[in-house]
């Protein structure tokens, strides 16, 4: 009994998911799991099905056949690809968050904060730029104290500063809160160093793993090729310090790597 209690506590898995939409094939049978306190990144080419498979994690789509299993009733934070602002609608940060759900006008300042926003509050959001917009919608999310957050492509449309600088801000979350997170990327070479699991998908599950061992995978260097795959071995590097909103470094920390700091908290 004892070992079971130490193994980790599954979030939502699937079994055998398939989705057909007409005679286009999008997912065949996929499994996939994403426990408490864990960081899955779904990687894979256009078209491989990565959104959809969210979409039916979440519970949007119904899969053709196969099994879709959520811990009785997860709270769910979700962070989409895109997110469409009428440009002419002068709307503020604090506005957009007073509207998801109830939300007591007093949780605001501290989850912008907690990401890194709080002096964005009253900006509107057409002047904010990609990486801000990100943090805010990440609050956003944080609002419905997430157990598990689903962030689909969340770095889209950012600088590379930018990028780090998200990354850490989703490894401290998982630290300090305990969510598992299941993030969609295509930026192959950041992923690396910022996960623990990777799933490699292109309808099918063609590997996973540790970033280490997908890297060395034959599945993977056939689907993204062997340049890519090295790519990746030459990026699950150390990261000693830390970014502001910018992706400017702000500290610098000694001692092991993120990945390594990651294993211990």
């Amino acid at each position: 009994m004892a070992a079971d209690s130490a193994m980790p506590q599954p979030l939502v898995r699937t079994h055998g998911v398939d989705l057909r939409i007409g005679r286009n094939q999008i997912l065949d049978h996929v499994d996939i799991a994403v426990n408490a306190g864990e960081i899955v990144t779904l990687v894979g080419p256009n078209g491989s099905g990565k959104s959809s498979l969210v979409r039916v994690i979440l519970g949007l789509i119904a899969p053709s056949a196969g099994t879709v299993w959520r811990k009785p009733d997860l709270r769910v934070g979700y962070v989409p690809q895109t997110m469409s602002i009428d440009p002419v609608l002068p709307i503020t940060v604090r506005r957009l968050l007073a509207l998801a759900g109830a939300v007591a006008a007093a949780r605001i300042a501290p989850v912008l904060a907690e990401v890194g926003a709080e002096d964005l509050a009253d900006r509107a959001l057409q002047e904010l730029s990609g990486g801000e917009f990100q943090r805010v919608l990440l609050a956003r999310a944080l609002l419905r104290d997430p157990e598990l957050l689903v962030l689909d492509e969340p770095l889209r449309g950012i600088d590379l500063g930018g990028q780090l600088a998200l990354y850490d801000l989703i490894g401290r979350l998982r630290r300090h809160r305990g969510v598992g997170v299941l993030m969609v990327s295509h930026d192959l070479h950041i992923v690396m160093a910022a996960t623990d699991r990777v799933v490699c998908l292109n309808q099918h599950v063609c590997c996973s793993g540790a970033p280490e061992a997908v890297s060395r995978s034959p599945e993977y260097a056939a689907l993204f090729g062997s340049a890519a795959a090295r790519q990746l071995a030459v990026y699950a590097h150390q990261h000693d310090h830390t970014h502001d909103l910018h992706g400017h470094v702000i500290e610098a920390q000694k001692g092991e790597g993120m990945r390594k700091r990651a294993a211990h908290d």
